[in-house]
Order: structure tokens, then sequence, then C-alpha cells
């Protein structure tokens, strides 16, 4: 009797490779905690973690190049495009600025472990980017969030990470559980999973006013503002954000912030092209709460990762500005500030870690005072980063802000120009404030006790002189890096 043989989709291992070297290197990370004596646990574990982020980095540069021409791989769960390895080369470099500014926190004694969750988290973000149907969409999100919610909870000695963790878990699984549903509201009306299916059964089927399909593409927006901590959704970020270790903090408000925005970009423009007239205002008034909700907050906040967590939320209005255009301009202009912003955002936190550690307490407007004199590596870099934030010239997010304003211009929405410019204002008085605090008030005897002869931290002194050789050069070499997330974004047909 013969049997059958069994079909096997084709997969290509190469468009896989930055997803399977981080996997291993997890992997590693785990044998290492349980095989390797105490006092080799951290080296080991930071080591594979940068070699690791180093090689998926670099593995994802040449899928840049390598890839032309969009490609289906794993039987059309996933696609080999430059918009994935754009966006996994981005993840790829924050995760190796995180494994260096976690190498001297404690994390509960647990640092191997901790490097295992961080690269698993960045694998299912690699992932999740490059998903072309609704299956593989929700498996790279939940893959990721679980190990973020671990990470938020890591250091079970302070009571705050526990708290952090349980609240990520919650809001995070409700925003998650909309998803879903609106998801499966989506498939029961197209009968398609794939995201070129279901805007071709919609066209074809002539479901654009079909209720279960409106219904889910609007469960499906409000999912992705919960993982983009856009305004309302946003309640979990500031709790979280303060609570979880700083390194986790860190890595979460730029990678999972990035790989959010790509998944709505990519998912929104390829399987609902047709109903761009309803997303895209739903998104411009997302931007607008945003900007109000996250700049009025963080006003008034003396704790730095509170108001670091409610700059997050105004950004992220900023950041959907590109998406919400619906063009071109938009795509180019949203990828290229993932690189300034994620540089930013990640070496602030690692600025507010290094003060941490050195006074033993969190970080706040007041105990800043005197760091800029101090630590003025830190300092300067952190007056980098707040003028990146604000927009302000010299520093790429200028050069951002001024893309995503033009995209929304090309839109022919002069006004949500005039709301980005006038939240822009608004911000400054927050992000000087931090800059005054470290330069004009006086030090603490804390303080003063500790910054003559800080401790020296090479590896976090390393990612923040990284990130801010990044946020500047993107002021600098805007055209190259501009060309290539123009070519990323001709991955996607856009609806305007």
């Amino acid at each position: 009797m013969t049997v059958a043989a069994i079909a096997t989709p084709s997969v290509d291992w190469y468009a896989l490779a930055p997803l399977l070297v981080l996997l291993a290197g997890s992997g590693v990370c785990v044998l290492a905690a349980v095989l390797l004596p105490e006092s080799w646990k951290l080296p080991a574990g930071a080591a594979t973690a940068v070699g690791c982020f180093g090689a998926a980095a670099i593995t994802a540069a040449f899928l840049f190049a390598d890839s032309e021409r969009p490609e289906s791989i794993v039987a059309g769960a996933a696609v080999r495009d430059r918009l994935g390895s754009f966006s996994g080369l981005v993840i790829c470099a924050i995760g190796l600025m995180a494994a260096a500014v976690a190498m001297r926190h404690g994390l509960g004694g647990h640092r191997a472990e901790y490097y295992a969750l961080l690269l698993a988290a960045a694998a299912g973000m690699v992932f999740l980017v490059t998903a072309t149907n609704l299956m593989t969409l929700f498996l790279g999100l939940e893959w990721f969030s679980i190990a973020l919610y671990v990470l938020c909870a890591y250091d079970v000695r302070v009571k705050g990470s526990l708290e952090a963790g349980l609240k990520y878990l919650v809001v995070g699984g409700f925003g998650s559980a909309v998803l879903l549903l609106g998801s499966a509201f989506v498939y029961g009306a197209t009968a398609e999973l794939g995201f070129s299916e279901i805007a071709a059964a919609t066209t074809q089927q002539g479901l654009g006013d079909d209720l279960f399909l409106l219904a889910g593409l609007a469960m499906i927006v409000v999912g992705l503002g919960f993982k983009v901590s856009a305004a309302p959704f946003h309640m979990w970020t500031p709790d979280v954000y303060e609570g979880a270790p700083t390194p986790v903090t860190a890595f979460m408000a730029a990678a999972t912030k990035a790989t959010a925005l790509v998944l709505a970009l990519r998912l929104l423009t390829t399987a609902f092209p047709g109903e761009a007239e309803l997303w895209t205002i739903a998104l411009a008034v997302m931007v607008c709460v945003s900007l109000a909700v996250g700049n009025l907050a963080a006003i008034v906040q003396t704790s730095l990762k509170r108001l670091l967590a409610y700059s997050s939320v105004a950004q992220a209005g900023f950041l959907l500005i590109p998406v919400a255009a619906g063009n071109e301009a938009g795509g180019t202009a949203l990828l290229f500030y993932l690189i300034p912003y994620g540089a930013a955002s990640l070496g602030a936190f690692a600025v507010v870690a290094a003060r941490e550690r050195e006074l033993g307490r969190p970080a706040t407007l007041e105990t800043m005072g005197g760091m800029g004199w101090e630590r003025p590596l830190l300092g300067g870099a952190m007056w980098v980063f707040m003028l990146s934030f604000a927009g302000l010239p010299l520093t790429g997010g200028f050069v951002a802000k001024f893309y995503a304003f033009a995209s929304a211009w090309d839109r022919g929405w002069t006004w949500l120009v005039v709301v980005g410019v006038i939240a822009t204002a608004f911000s400054l008085y927050y992000y000087l404030g931090v800059i005054r605090s470290m330069y004009m008030r006086p030090a603490l005897p804390l303080a003063a006790a500790t910054g003559g002869q800080p401790p020296r931290e090479l590896a976090l002194s390393a990612a923040v002189v990284g990130c801010t050789i990044v946020v500047v050069g993107s002021f600098f070499a805007v055209e190259p890096l501009i060309d290539l997330a123009r070519e990323a974004a001709t991955s996607l047909t856009f609806p305007y």
C-alpha cells in the first residue's frame, strides 16, 4: 500500500533568519540560567543578547538589500519585504541598546532569564511586522506581549514592578481581546484571513457598508490603539512605565510602539483600503486626543518616568499623523520617525536608570537637580533627547515632525498640521523643564555625595552615546535615511 506524501508549505529560511537568531539566543540564555554558575550567568546572558541582536540586525540589513519585491513566505502567513526588514533592523537595534542598559540592573538576581525574555519579545516583534494574515497577527502580538508581561513584573523585590505587570496583563489582555473579536468579525464578514484577501473580498462582494466588517475594523483600530498607547486607550501607560524595571520600560517605550505602528500601517493599508475614509478620520481624532491628553498630563508630573510616559502618549499622536494621512509620504515619514524617536526614547530612560542606580530612589525633577554638572555625558545626552522629542533643530526629531506634518499637508489636512504645531509648543514646557532641572536646580545632598565619583557604567554610557549619535546623525544624514524609509514604504500600496 502506497502512502501519499504529505504536502508541506515552502519555507524561506533566509527570510526567517533574524527571527531564528533571536530565538536561538533566547534558548541559549535559558540554558545559561540553568547550567552555568551564578557568577557567569550575567556575562553569558548579556554577551549572548548583544551578539544575537547584532547578528539579527546584520541579517535584517542583508534581507533589506535582497528583497526588492515582496515575496510570500510560510504559505502566505508572512511576507518578506523591505518594510519588514527595515522594521526588524530598527527593533534589533533597540534591543541591542536595551541589553546594554540592563547590564548593571539588579533584576531580582535572574539576569540570564531576563535576557532570554528580552530576546523572545524581540523575536515576536520581528515576526509580527511581517505578518500578512489575522492568525499570524494575533500569534505575534501575544508572543511578544506575554514576554513583556513577565518582564514588567520581573523584579519581584519591588512592589511597583508586580503591580505594573498585573496592570499590563489585565489591560493588555483586554486590548488583545478587543482586537481578536474585531478580527473574528472581519473574518465572519469576508471569510478570509489574509490582509490582501480581505481587501479583495470586500471589493468583490460589495461589503463596504457591511455592519460586521465595519464593527470589526473599529475594534481592530481600538486594539491597535491600546498597543500604541494612544489616548483614550493609554490608561495603562503611566502606571506600567513607572512601575516596571527601567530597562524594561526603555525597551517597551521604543520597540513596542514601533512594532504596533508598523503593524497598523501594514494592516490598514493592505486589508482596508476601501474603508480608508473611515479609519483615517478615526486615527486623526485619536491624534488630537493623544496630543491633548499627553501634553496636558505631562505638564503636571514630577516623577520623570511618569512624565516620559505621558510624553510617550503625546508622541503616539505625532507618530499616528503619517498613518492617518494614508499616503506614501506618510509611510516614509513614519518609518523615518521611528529612528530618532526610538533612539531618544530608549536613551532618555537609560539616563533615568543611571540616576536611579546612583541615588537608590525614583528619579524625579527634584532628584535630577545638578545631574547636568555631575554627569556631563548623561546630562548632555538627555538635553539632546528632550530637544528631539520637542522637534527642535539639530536633532532627528525636527526632521521627523517636518515629514509627518508634510504628509498631513499632502492629504489636505491643514487643520491637523496646526494641531500638531500647537501641541509641539505646549510640549516645550515640560521638555525644557527636564533640562532646567538638571542644570538650574541645586543638587540634593544625596546627589552631591554620590555625584563626585559616580560608578562607571560603560555599557549604559555606550548605549546613551549610541542613541545620541543616532538622534543627531538622523538630522545631518537625513537624505540616505529618508531614501531607505521610502524604499521600505514602497512595499505597500496606499489609498491616497
